[in-house]
């Protein structure tokens, strides 16, 4: 297990990864998990899509169905950082109750804001979603029929449309360097 700079041993904390969907969350997650496991971190990775899924009754993308999904969600990931897991929340979370909230049951936390043009994820859109979205076949996608509320102060700002994901993961390793967190010989 890694050790922290200030001795504590601790070193389970918590990184929200939040931006539109096709923002490029996802792969900034897949160069930022592996940084952390060379630093000798357990890491688990909480990725909305595959956690609405393994719900007994999947919830709705609608309000009150998101701050129920996101409540839980922030729930788990305290649950595992409690235990030592490094968490990477890989989740748009388009209000920032939804972020705060988690923020407030996990002491170590850093929000991470992938910035990207809506008309960028539009034309990335891998799952289809705004295309469904713009063809009135799904009702709620945040940018288009919901609001998305950007981080007003993210620890980490990254540019989906023009940071190189390897560097922007370093960025973040950077942040969690500073604050204690990790020490990998970085």
């Amino acid at each position: 297990m890694g050790k922290t700079l200030d001795g504590s041993g601790k070193t389970s904390f918590a990184i929200w990864i939040t931006g539109l969907p096709a923002s490029g969350k996802s792969t900034v997650t897949a160069r930022l998990s592996p940084q952390l496991r060379a630093c000798h971190l357990e890491v688990a990775v909480l990725e909305s899509d595959v956690l609405r899924k393994m719900l007994p009754e999947p919830p709705s993308y609608d309000e009150r169905d998101r701050e129920y999904f996101y409540a839980s969600v922030a729930f788990i990931g305290r649950v595992l950082t409690e235990h030592g897991i490094a968490v990477i929340f890989d989740a748009t979370a388009n209000r920032r109750t939804y972020r705060d909230f988690a923020r407030k049951q996990i002491p170590r936390f850093i929000e991470v804001y992938v910035e990207c043009p809506l008309e960028t994820c539009i034309r990335r859109d891998p799952k289809g979603i705004y295309k469904k979205a713009l063809e009135g076949n799904a009702q709620h996608v945040p940018g288009l029929q919901t609001i998305f509320e950007a981080p007003e102060n993210p620890d980490v700002l990254i540019h989906g449309d023009g940071d190189d994901p390897e560097e922007a993961a370093r960025r973040v390793m950077d942040v969690l360097s500073a604050r204690g967190w990790v020490s990998c010989g970085r």
